[in-house]
């Protein structure tokens, strides 16, 4: 049986454990469907990364859409990083996790007013702009507000990720960032506006990048650009390549850091200036997993199909993108024959699935599931569906766990919604 991530998710005996704690005690507790993350996890894939860069002046921005949860968020900022936030929401969670808002950027294709004003009086580090309409925005706003500034315009390589089409965010077609061949000239105009300073350039070709090959290629794309704009006398001081570093869904193999930095790091070198780097998925799917319970078996004709309690609206990737998610037994049974299975869910929907035509051990109503690589993208995707509660969040530190979020009541589905009698 493929086991993911041993070192954090392991049996021991027929039990499932996250660090030193059984799953099937936290479910006792908490009931299904949960997601549970290991701190771990997270903290050692934190410092993975950091030391691959320790060799130049860099900052990493943990990618809070990725996982927002105000104690993960909290935990990577006391690892030393700062965050990266992609919205009014996100931003807020950050600072009520207690993460300083200078080191915080804010980043996103469609920032409003009232984000952006929000942003500024909080302090951020850095406001990301992605068109020259958003920039002359933000130094309206900032004159208004008698503050300065700092931001970096998001330029798009055209790189192909080769990865999902609804991932790839570094090819001309794409609505993010702005062009590679007008860049030089927007910084231009962009510098004689009073109240911006233009600190960096910054790009991001996508998430699940598997190869380092696209990267090169970007940074060389994106490093000609950033010498044509220092040459005009603007001062950048960091160059961002984003995030996208991908995970292995599949067998939980990792992307190779080490081997990325190594290639990357003698380019860096040149640009004598911080590096910065957005990674989120990176630092947390593989820490996660959704824990499901089994409802019901059926099979129709030649089709079989495990029921669980946890839906699309729980974890929307295989739906929407079609991911592949591990799926394995809380408590194994070696004496239980494989069969091809659908895992779906309760939702009214026929794209309601956690995985199709999967092979996997016989599972029993009552039995318990663990969907892994669900620390990433699972429940920021989350809905309230068919007005489905969202699940609790659990966080393992070695032998204890803490319900950092717990289910939703269903008097919070009816949040500041009220009947109107005259209707």
């Amino acid at each position: 049986m493929l086991i993911f991530n041993p070192n954090i998710f392991r049996y021991k005996g027929d039990q499932l454990f996250c660090e030193d704690l059984s799953i099937k005690t936290i479910t006792e507790h908490t009931g299904t469907p949960v997601y549970i993350y290991s701190k771990k996890y997270f903290v050692e894939k934190y410092s993975e990364f950091s030391n691959a860069f320790i060799n130049i002046k860099y900052r990493i921005f943990f990618s809070a859409k990725s996982n927002f949860n105000l104690n993960v968020i909290r935990i990577f900022s006391k690892c030393g990083s700062g965050i990266d936030i992609n919205s009014a929401g996100e931003l807020f969670r950050a600072v009520r996790a207690g993460v300083d808002p200078r080191d915080i950027i804010q980043t996103g294709v469609g920032k409003t007013e009232e984000e952006i004003e929000y942003g500024i009086e909080q302090g951020v580090k850095l406001i990301k702009t992605e068109s020259f309409d958003e920039i002359c925005l933000i130094d309206k706003i900032a004159g208004k507000l008698n503050k300065k500034v700092e931001t970096a315009f998001r330029v798009n390589p055209d790189v192909d990720a080769e990865t999902h089409p609804y991932i790839s965010t570094g090819l001309s077609k794409n609505k993010f960032g702005i062009s590679s061949v007008e860049a030089v000239k927007i910084y231009e105009e962009a510098a004689k506006l009073k109240n911006i300073l233009l600190t960096g350039i910054d790009m991001h070709i996508g998430s699940l990048v598997s190869t380092v090959s696209p990267y090169l290629e970007a940074v060389d794309k994106l490093s000609e650009i950033f010498y044509q704009i220092k040459s005009k006398r603007i001062d950048l001081k960091h160059f961002d390549i984003g995030g996208g570093m991908g995970v292995n869904y599949v067998d939980g193999t990792p992307f190779n850091i080490k081997e990325f930095a190594e290639m990357l790091i003698p380019k860096f070198k040149k640009l004598n200036c911080e590096i910065w780097f957005e990674p989120g998925r990176y630092l947390t799917a593989n820490g996660g997993a959704l824990i499901t319970k089994v409802l019901f078996n059926k099979r129709n004709g030649n089709k079989n199909f495990i029921i669980v309690d946890a839906g699309m609206n729980d974890l929307l990737r295989p739906s929407i993108y079609g991911s592949h998610h591990h799926i394995q037994p809380v408590e194994k049974n070696d004496s239980r024959e494989e069969i091809t299975a659908d895992i779906v869910g309760p939702v009214c929907e026929s794209g309601d699935f956690l995985a199709k035509d999967r092979i996997i051990s016989e599972a029993k109503p009552g039995e318990y599931l663990a969907v892994m690589s669900a620390g990433a993208y699972g429940m920021t995707m989350s809905s309230n569906y068919n007005a489905r509660r969202r699940p609790p969040e659990v966080i393992v530190d070695k032998d204890k766990f803490y319900i950092t979020r717990g289910r939703e009541s269903f008097e919070h589905l009816l949040y500041d919604e009220k009947i109107i009698e005259d209707l």
